[in-house]
Formats: C-alpha cells, sequence, structure tokens
C-alpha cells in the first residue's frame, strides 16, 4: 500500500479501496478483449455503477501487499453484479469483499438497454456458477 492509501493509524482507508476494484474492473475488461475504448465504441453503451457495497474483515496496513480477485456474480437483462475480494498476498482470509452492480445504459441518451449479447459472451468464463441456476 501506498502513504496516501492510509490513514493517521496507517490503516488502508476505505475510500482506496474503490480505486483498488476499479483497477480489477478494467483489468477483467482487459483480459476479455473489451478495454473500455473498445467496449464503449464498439458495443455503444456505458456501463455505471448503480450500487456499491463493502464489506471490511480484517484492517489492511501500511506496506501490505494486498491482491484484489474479481469475477461476475450474475449478468440480468440490464444489469451485472461484480464480486471483489481482497486479500493479503499469500494468504487465504478475506480482507475485504464487496460487489458493484453495474447498469449498461445507450451513450446518447443514457437510457436502460440489455446487456449486449457480446458483453455476455466474453464475462462467460469469468461468470460463478451457482446452485440456483
Amino acid at each position: 500500500m501506498r502513504w496516501g492509501d492510509v490513514d493517521a493509524a496507517r490503516i488502508i482507508f476505505y475510500g482506496a479501496y474503490i480505486h483498488f476494484f476499479e483497477f480489477a474492473e478494467t483489468e477483467l475488461f482487459r483480459a476479455v478483449g473489451l478495454p473500455y475504448s473498445v467496449m464503449f465504441d464498439e458495443l455503444d453503451v456505458w456501463l455505471p455503477r448503480a450500487h456499491i457495497e463493502c464489506d471490511f474483515r480484517r484492517a489492511a496496513q501500511l506496506d501490505d501487499l494486498l491482491e484484489v480477485a474479481v469475477y461476475v456474480g450474475r449478468i440480468g437483462t440490464k444489469s451485472l453484479r461484480l464480486n471483489f475480494e481482497v486479500r493479503r498476498k499469500g494468504e487465504s482470509e478475506l480482507v475485504a469483499e464487496a460487489h458493484f452492480i453495474l447498469v449498461a445504459v445507450r451513450r446518447d441518451t443514457f437510457e436502460t438497454v440489455s446487456v449486449p449479447d457480446e458483453l455476455k459472451r466474453r464475462l462467460a468464463p469469468y461468470t460463478a456458477v451457482t446452485s440456483d441456476e
């Protein structure tokens, strides 16, 4: 962690986690061949966040090396859920876990639209399979 990510007690400031999640999200879309420039221009959608939720399990501190995992929890008709897990490198215990709900909207009007099939197809390998599906 960097000095700017911690508070006076040298514990990672809660707002810094949002940046970590954004980095992971960016890399997920890049990994499926849809960096934002391609996704926005070719699929003609924006994916604004409609909901963000985070639970902090353990305090992370200055100089902790953290790993952030991201996967798709669910793809609905007009939205998708990204799940995030934060751990100290080499440890199995969660430091934090979060999820974002992203809504597909038209770039020109911000009207909600269906999640593009191409996005669904490319995210499929990173989508959690649950027993209730």
